[in-house]
């Protein structure tokens, strides 16, 4: 009896433990989809990103290398002293500043230089970190020259090793690329004129040289902002086109080698590139799969602001083939860097969907407005001190890669008149039925306004007039103050 009880007593622990690590591995699966879940964040787009001290993210122009569980984030500071700037971060939404690894301030040609582009690359063979950069001389861009350093610490102190033009050829924007322990440096160099060619340099062992020319490609094609990357058997180069601060048409192009046949370059996304330009491609690699990161610059000389006023646009690139790629707009993107996913989102972004917008015209300061309250379609828009009416009130909302602006009092979109593509053409509310001219891109123009363009012309919502009932048009781009809007938030 009391070896029965004794048996019966073990399978009631027994019993009791296994009901007891069920209930754990229950609270355990639990808290490990909440974590899975709350390790996914949502990165606006077309901001200045802000570091855990709330303090402005100067990375423009920058790379990006993982180490250990953290993505490194090294990109031009242009305040007056810094040069480059490191941050860190797990979930590339929470950036911790860590370090200003090159500055005026450490002397020789730093004390003068410009510093653009800088990319990270470790050597497993030295055990070092090597920076390269495109360095001119702070006054013009007569230099041409590429820059060394080297760190044993990713995070520094960095050794400036000097500038140099590689085995003699001019060299501005540019990028290196680690292929599997051999290094890469591909830079725009001056062909028939500046910047028309790119050359494709194989590095030295060490990673601080360069040891040949392998090749040059696109001639006289004007490719800049090189971002290169391999997905699978097939290398991607993406650069911009050269027109100085404003954004234009970015293209890619592919080989099955770095030393091998270039394709030549194919156009993606739209054609200011969703107003940026091209800084780099981060492979996002997770336990369910590896996305690829587009990193662009929206730069604020485009608005005729300083460098240090840039915005950020981070994109998911989408492959269609092993060959082609594809680049939406979306107003954020949802980042997993356990599972390794960056989707597109519209929930979130600059413009809140479900609020109300003023859409304020900076000539006049009056408002965007629909005559005489008017419901129907084909009513014309102009502009008009702001009462509060709900026909001067508008929303925002994510339409694929464009926005559609609503009205408030009559729901019917921002349309231009018959899909017309001409300077001039009248602008109007309409039923939303997906067309082309009921489409926009709203693009920051600094001093809290922006440019708002048509998907269908790629002409700019312009206002005729400054007075009350002045008409609203399209209108090439131009800059002046009655083509800029501030988005206001209303009730």
């Amino acid at each position: 009896m009391i070896e029965s009880l004794s048996v019966l007593s073990s399978k009631k622990w027994i019993g009791f433990l296994l009901a007891l690590c069920m209930m754990i591995g229950i609270l355990g699966s639990t808290a490990f989809s909440q974590h899975a879940y709350a390790a996914s964040v949502n990165v606006v787009n077309g901001i200045q990103f802000r570091d855990t001290n709330n303090n402005i993210v100067h990375a423009h122009g920058g790379g990006m290398i993982k180490v250990g569980s953290y993505y490194y984030w090294l990109g031009e500071n242009r305040d007056g002293t810094n040069l480059v700037s490191l941050y860190r971060s797990t979930d590339l939404k929470n950036w911790e500043f860590r370090a200003h690894l090159l500055s005026k301030n450490m002397g020789g040609e730093l004390a003068t230089a410009n510093i653009e582009r800088p990319k990270l690359l470790y050597n497993s063979q030295t055990g070092k970190y090597v920076m390269w950069m495109h360095k001119e001389n702070g006054v013009d861009y007569s230099e041409g020259r590429v820059a060394v350093a080297t760190a044993t610490n990713i995070e520094g102190p960095y050794t400036y090793h000097g500038s140099f033009r590689p085995l003699g050829y001019e060299s501005r924007d540019m990028t290196v690329f680690n292929d599997n322990g051999t290094a890469y440096l591909f830079s725009s160099t001056k062909g028939t004129a500046a910047n028309s060619d790119m050359n494709i340099f194989r590095l030295t062992e060490d990673f601080t040289g360069v040891d040949e020319l392998i090749q040059t490609i696109w001639k006289g094609q004007y490719r800049e902002a090189p971002a290169v990357f391999k997905r699978g058997a097939t290398y991607f180069m993406i650069t911009s086109g050269a027109t100085g601060w404003n954004p234009n048409q970015a293209k890619y192009a592919t080989a099955s080698s770095i030393e091998g046949t270039w394709s030549n370059p194919v156009n993606f996304g739209d054609s200011t590139t969703y107003g940026s330009q091209s800084a780099y491609v981060i492979p996002i690699e997770g336990s369910n799969t590896t996305s690829y990161l587009y990193m662009g610059d929206r730069w604020a000389g485009a608005w005729s602001e300083p460098v240090n006023h840039s915005r950020y646009v981070w994109l998911p690139l989408s492959f269609p083939t092993s060959t082609t790629l594809e680049m939406n707009w979306y107003p954020s993107i949802d980042i997993d860097t356990a599972a390794g996913t960056v989707t597109g989102s519209t929930t979130g972004g600059e413009f809140t969907p479900g609020t109300n917008y003023q859409i304020v015209n900076v000539a006049s300061g009056r408002v965007l407005d629909v005559a005489d309250q008017s419901t129907q379609n084909g009513a014309n828009v102009a502009i008009w001190s702001y009462w509060g009416g709900n026909n001067q009130k508008w929303t925002v909302e994510a339409a694929g890669s464009y926005y559609k602006i609503s009205n408030v009092n009559s729901g019917k979109a921002l349309d231009v008149y018959q899909s017309s593509t001409e300077n001039h053409g009248n602008v109007i509310q309409y039923d939303y039925w997906g067309g082309n001219n009921q489409q926009w891109s709203i693009i920051y123009v600094g001093n809290d306004s922006y440019r708002i363009v048509n998907r269908n012309s790629g002409r700019a919502l312009d206002a005729s007039g400054t007075e009350n009932g002045s008409n609203v048009i399209q209108y090439s781009y131009w800059g002046g103050d009655n083509q800029k809007w501030k988005f206001i938030p209303v009730n």
